[in-house]
This record gives C-alpha cells, structure tokens and sequence, in this order.
C-alpha cells in the first residue's frame, strides 16, 4: 500500500493526471514488464500455464491483459523505463498491385526490416532465446512490438485455436535469435480449462534484417 500511495504521487507529478486514475491492479500489472520477467509472460507459449503479457492493437483487449496503446498505461510506463514500454504505431502497409492469381498463393511481403524465414505452418516456434509473448491484432503490430523490445531480433506470429481463452488475436512471441522453421515444433495439443485441445495454424516467423 505505501509503495502503491508513493508511486500514484509520481504519477501525479510526471504525467499530470490524477492518481485516481491509476488502479492498483494498473500499477501492480505495469512494474511486472520487466526483462527478468519476460515482460509479464514468464511461461514461453509451449508450456502449460502460460499466459500472454501483454496485448497491442486496435480491438478490445482481452479480459486481465495490460494494454500497450492505453494512453494511461503507457504514461505509467514512462515513469519507469526498465519496464515494457509502448511501441510507436507500425506504420500503414505498402500498397502493392495485385499479384496474377496463381496457385498455392504466395506469402504475404515480409514487413520492412525483416525477411520472411517461414510462413503458414501449424506449429510455432519454441527456442531458449525466448523473451516475451503477447497478443496482437496484426503482423505489423508484433513487428512494432519486436521493435520495442530491446534484443528482439525475431518473432513468430500465429493463431492458437482454442488458447488464449477463445481470443481470436494472433499471438506475438518475441526471440532475441533468428530462428527457422526446425525450431516450429509447438504444435499445440494443451488441454485447456474448458477441455478442448489447443492447435496451432497460420504460424510464420520474421528476422530482423537491420
């Protein structure tokens, strides 16, 4: 309770608004983004228990997730800068003319600084280079997240069907290694709290080029 009384009065100096607007469910959830943590998502995706630590993107958050586009938050983050801080917007896709229609369809252009090293497996990446997951409505909102993480050299977005407590968003894991697709091998199979079994599609993973 002191430090929540302290660190509200920071907030009040720092960024103006009114410690009211800080809950204590806020500031106990924003000071667990740190490295040593895994930015609030201690258990990597391939093992039981996980839970994302974050989420980025346009849509509702997901129900107990710290949302890194909430002005609130990320005024609380600023007052600490060891912690997770929120990316800058990705900026808007290319526009490219559209591809002759061939078939199987080719992989989407990789996002800018980053080469594309696999793409629409049904198993995810898993690797001791693991920094941090979350949650993302796009791949370009995980690049903005690999971005802002300090070390982040690759990160494999893909849909966890089942996971995530029934969220429809892409998880965004983050390594600080590029990885190729021997390292996807997290295909799901997790029973989950309501007794269906989790699986993996649409995996694809991006290195950072620059």
């Amino acid at each position: 309770m002191r430090f929540t009384a302290a660190f509200s009065a920071l907030a009040v100096i720092a960024t103006g608004v009114s410690a009211a607007s800080f809950s204590s469910d806020s500031i106990s959830s924003a000071i667990t983004l740190t490295s040593s943590n895994h930015y609030g998502a201690p258990t990597p995706p391939w093992q039981a228990g996980h839970h994302p630590g974050w989420y980025y993107g346009k849509s509702s958050p997901p129900s107990g997730i710290i949302c890194l586009v909430d002005e609130l938050i990320c005024d609380l983050l600023r007052l600490f800068p060891f912690c997770l801080q929120c990316p800058k917007a990705p900026p808007p896709p290319p526009h490219y003319p559209p591809p002759p229609p061939h078939y199987p369809p080719s992989p989407p252009p990789p996002p800018p600084g980053y080469s594309q090293s696999f793409y629409n497996l049904t198993c995810a990446a898993q690797d001791s280079s693991y920094q941090t997951y979350g949650l993302v409505d796009t791949v370009a909102d995980c690049q903005a997240m690999c971005d802002s993480v300090a070390g982040c050299t690759f990160f494999n977005t893909y849909h966890d069907v089942n996971g995530k407590g029934g969220s429809t968003q892409l998880t965004c894991s983050l390594f600080s290694k590029c990885l190729d697709a021997s390292t996807a091998d997290n295909c799901g199979g997790q029973t989950q709290p309501d007794g269906s079994v989790d699986y993996i599609t649409d995996s694809a993973g991006y290195c950072k080029t620059y």
